[in-house]
């Protein structure tokens, strides 16, 4: 591309043998020193409180933290000997924090940019300049603000009965019994049930048109490669996938926003209360695009493994049963079949090795007198769910609560990702000077990253750290900072409330919706152990392919069958 562009240059000034020849070596040996730049660039100053250099170029640091990130930052401690070191992407510092002082330090500065270092740092999000990227502070406000109006006491009551509606019916599609991947089938009801949250009603009622947005949100994961994130300027194959599934994914969103405006028909939805407050078209359009990404991501890979984690431990499962039991007693009694309950709720039959137990390994006790035995089927079990108030799923389920919480600690990969930003000074004033955290520098402009690993997989703060337990002591702690899943400081997740909602509401489908529930391997056969969750894997957290597999099967095959179910097997995809 640049000697096509240099040759006319060098054709005016010199011969065309010798305009060739230099429309052809000039690029390269600017190319050349650029590199050589890179791989000899180091820190020029060695002030106690700067950060020690990760050894090794900047061009050996871009593979590992891409592709094995978590690996790469545990050793970039080994290595470096200290709580805080930092490296360089190309000619960009970044600086990764540990301990207890620089966690809570980063929590609680300011002028640390989110926005900003994720961008840079991850790139797994469509960028679209002006609709999701590029925006100005007054617009990002805003879409946070919008995003807290989303969740509003009444606004979650009425999405509640269509989440579970929603589920049911992805549930439904799995059949009767079978086997399933739920590293593959839990995300596709997630996102489902965030198009439902965040989206035109149009979209979520439209089966094709959530999976074919679905599989462009995927395009995104798979095309994100170092050189999209860190020369996103380049147009190679990976940048191509990206841009036009970005497109794709605008279009069928403007599409729906469009056919909106022109029907001139409201609806009871979030798209409808961007609308009627008034945003500019690419607010509402940026708002769907960047949020629906975000949040089904996130809480599909908790819910892939807090089903999985349930799918090995009979104890925990039957916990979490009792519990729902007991708010169907208190809430929606009323809407309770009187059929007794599922064999499994009184007895443990999930055949479950003891080793997947974990703590509190004992069989589970029968249902307590005072709870109504569970319905049958999950169009019933869906209704009943429904009648239960947001109020009691909020405030009135602390074994639902630990289990969302552990899962979050041990099973989610999580890496704070900030840049400091801080603001210009009027002309005539100092500017803001440099930020330290657990006492090094941090300079203006800086990339700053926190791993959630370094608390929560922490030998010095939870005993067996990788065991799950959601019942551990530990989980009390009044430390600072000791638990950080969905954020900490100021900047805890916007959509927390939401994803929370959904978890619950997935979990207790689950437990009281299947009799069947076993973790096995691709042979059928019950696991021995769990797998230990991928912190490599920084979107998704799974395991090695194929190492895990969810054998089910539902409580009722007449009341599911009449819901429309196929009582067939159900294999993974």
């Amino acid at each position: 591309m640049y000697p096509l562009g240099f040759l006319p240059f060098f054709s005016s000034l010199v011969p065309e043998w010798g305009a060739v020849g230099a429309a052809v070596v000039i690029p390269i040996l600017v190319l050349a020193l650029w590199f050589y730049a890179i791989l000899t660039r180091s820190s020029s100053t060695h002030a106690d409180d700067v950060p020690v250099q990760l050894p090794g170029s900047s061009l050996s640091h871009i593979l590992p933290f891409f592709h094995r990130r978590f690996d790469f930052i545990n050793q970039g401690f080994h290595l470096a000997g200290q709580a805080i070191y930092q490296f360089t992407l190309l000619r960009t510092p970044v600086i990764v924090l540990s301990g207890e002082a620089a966690r809570r330090d980063f929590f609680q500065a300011k002028d640390l940019d989110l926005t900003a270092g994720f961008k840079f740092l991850s790139g797994a999000i469509p960028m679209m300049p002006g609709v999701t990227s590029d925006l100005e502070a007054r617009r990002i406000a805003l879409i946070h603000k919008r995003l807290v109006s989303t969740q509003t006491t009444d606004r979650l009551a009425r999405l509640l009965p269509q989440i579970l509606e929603d589920s049911r019916r992805m549930l439904d599609s799995w059949g009767f019994s079978g086997t399933v991947d739920p590293f593959e089938r839990l995300p596709e009801l997630i996102f489902q049930t965030t198009v439902r949250s965040l989206a035109f009603t149009e979209i979520a009622d439209d089966r094709a048109a959530v999976q074919r947005l679905k599989e462009l949100y995927d395009v995104l994961d798979t095309a994100t490669t170092p050189a999209t994130v860190l020369l996103p300027w380049l147009p190679g194959p990976s940048a191509v996938r990206r841009l036009l599934a970005t497109k794709r994914i605008y279009d069928i969103i403007s599409t729906a926003l469009d056919a909106r405006m022109a029907g001139g028909v409201a609806r009871d939805d979030t798209p409808q209360m961007l609308i009627d407050a008034g945003d500019e078209r690419m607010i509402i359009i940026g708002f769907i695009m960047g949020l629906l990404v975000a949040g089904a991501r996130a809480t599909g890979t908790t819910a892939s493994w807090l089903i999985t984690f349930l799918s090995g431990d009979s104890h925990w499962r039957a916990k979490a049963a009792e519990e729902v039991r007991q708010l169907i007693a208190k809430h929606a009694a009323e809407h309770a079949p009187s059929t007794s309950a599922p064999p499994h709720m009184a007895e443990d039959r999930s055949g479950a090795s003891p080793h997947l137990r974990g703590h509190g390994a004992h069989v589970a006790s029968p249902s307590s007198p005072s709870s109504p035995p569970p319905p049958t089927g999950l169009s019933s079990l869906s209704a009943t769910l429904a009648a239960i108030p947001l109020g009691a799923w909020e405030a009135e389920t602390p074994t639902l609560d630990a289990l969302i919480r552990e899962t979050l600690r041990v099973a989610e990969p999580h890496i704070a990702m900030r840049q400091y930003l801080p603001p210009s000074a009027p002309d005539g004033e100092k500017g803001a000077g440099p930020l330290h955290l657990g006492g090094k520098l941090v300079p203006p402009g800086a990339y700053v990253m926190y791993p959630f690993s370094d608390v929560h997989l922490s030998s010095e703060v939870y005993k067996d750290p990788w065991r799950w337990d959601p019942g551990r002591p530990e989980m009390n702690l009044k430390a600072p900072y000791a638990y950080v899943g969905m954020g900490a400081g100021s900047t805890v997740c916007l959509g927390k409330r939401l994803a929370t909602l959904e978890l619950k509401l997935i979990t207790a489908l689950f437990v009281l919706g299947f009799d069947e529930l076993r973790a096995v391997d691709a042979h059928g056969a019950p696991l021995a152990a769990l797998p230990r969750p991928n912190w490599n894997d920084i979107l998704t957290c799974k395991p090695a392919a194929g190492s895990c597999f969810v054998r089910f099967g539902r409580t009722d095959a007449t009341t599911a069958a009449g819901a429309g179910a196929t009582p067939t097997l159900s294999t993974a995809a």
